[in-house]
């Protein structure tokens, strides 16, 4: 490690996308705190990262900004830029570590420590950066992602020499809110000491988004052959959604989207036996509970599958006229095997769920 980030007390980690990047870039996070002790870490995410950067340990503060040139953001005005500019330059970091997927220029963000005059930077970029990047690493991922998101970001920091034995994903919930999830189980008619399930069918990109029809069959059969019960979640946007397949699933399933704050929807990720779901960020926290997966993955983002945690992964193909116009995220390499299919949503949650606890 250079002297420069030895000395580091007050670094800035930059993660401008969703939850489960954040999540994914926990243990480099740690890395760092293990690495440099003294350290502070102050995280600039998205404002849909932000919502679970609160339960991250090793964050000791947030700031949120949704950049203009990420997939999602609302399209600040560019006084806006200017003042998070200025906001940064006030802060004097000692530097700054630019955390990306494979697939995202890094440039932009870089221009903005540059005019913040954060003296040394951390990430990776294809192009030579020159100036705007103190500690330039050149991506070795150009045509598609090759290393899991986890082991990427992990890599990144050990290039200034901050390394970590425990490479778990990071989440905490509150000792009191356990409790809490356990009796409103209880209280809307789940017996959890009989066989149940978490289903996340929702999902932020509708491209990884797994048919209902697929689901619901799975669902129905687990239902019918060993009286499983089905708690479905999603957001509030989701609701109307989440009704239809409960609906159909009948008084064994409960519609609770919409229902959760994030820090009892946490709660519930550690109690469930098992959770499916399409590939996105309640998969992660999961994985960071320690709560097994059986993940429905469309056939974009190869290196965001579950890290650390018993899981199935159970591919499809994404529709066409659904695929990304960045030709990085075309690239799916080789054949993905198992794929998908209800039969084999079965087969996996009968694999991985961790026996269900007395109820108490």
């Amino acid at each position: 490690m250079t002297k420069t980030w030895q000395n580091a007390r007050n670094l800035l980690c930059i993660r401008l996308d969703n939850m489960g990047d954040v999540l994914m870039t926990t243990p480099a996070f740690r890395a760092l705190k293990e690495g440099l002790p003294q350290v502070r870490l102050t995280l600039l995410t998205s404002s849909v990262g932000a919502a679970i950067a609160s339960f991250i340990p090793e964050v000791d503060e947030v700031m949120t900004f949704d950049v203009p040139w990420m997939k999602g953001a609302s399209g600040e005005a560019s006084t806006a830029v200017n003042d998070l500019v200025q906001q940064l330059k006030a802060r004097n970091f000692d530097g700054a570590i630019l955390f990306t997927v494979q697939s995202q220029n890094p440039l932009p963000t870089a221009l903005i420590c540059y005019l913040a005059s954060i003296p040394r930077l951390l990430g990776y970029c294809r192009e030579n950066p020159y100036q705007l990047m103190s500690d330039w690493v050149p991506d070795p991922e150009i045509l598609y992602a090759t290393r899991h998101e986890v082991e990427r970001q992990l890599h990144l920091v050990a290039r200034i020499g901050c390394i970590t034995e425990n490479q778990r994903l990071s989440v905490s919930v509150s000792g009191n809110v356990r409790p809490r999830v356990r009796a409103y189980l209880d209280q809307i008619g789940l017996h959890r000491d009989k066989p149940w399930l978490v289903l996340h069918a929702g999902v932020s990109e509708e491209k990884r988004r797994y048919p209902a029809e697929g689901y619901l069959e799975a669902c129905q059969e687990l239902i019918q052959e060993q009286a499983f019960q089905v708690v479905l979640t999603g957001n509030a946007s989701e609701k109307n959604y989440v009704a239809t397949l409960q609906q159909t699933l009948g008084n064994r399933a409960f519609a609770l989207a919409g229902d959760l704050s994030l820090e009892w929807f946490i709660a519930l990720m550690a109690e469930a036996p098992v959770l499916v779901s399409n590939n996105t960020g309640p998969v992660h926290i999961a994985a960071a509970l320690g709560t097994p997966v059986v993940v429905l993955y469309a056939m974009t983002n190869p290196q965001h599958t579950p890290w650390l945690v018993e899981n199935r992964v159970l591919y499809f193909e994404v529709p066409e006229a659904l695929r990304s116009r960045n030709v990085l995220l075309q690239q799916f390499p080789g054949t993905a095997e198992p794929k998908a299919s209800p039969q084999r949503i079965v087969e996996s949650v009968r694999a991985v769920m961790r026996p269900v606890e007395k109820a108490v």
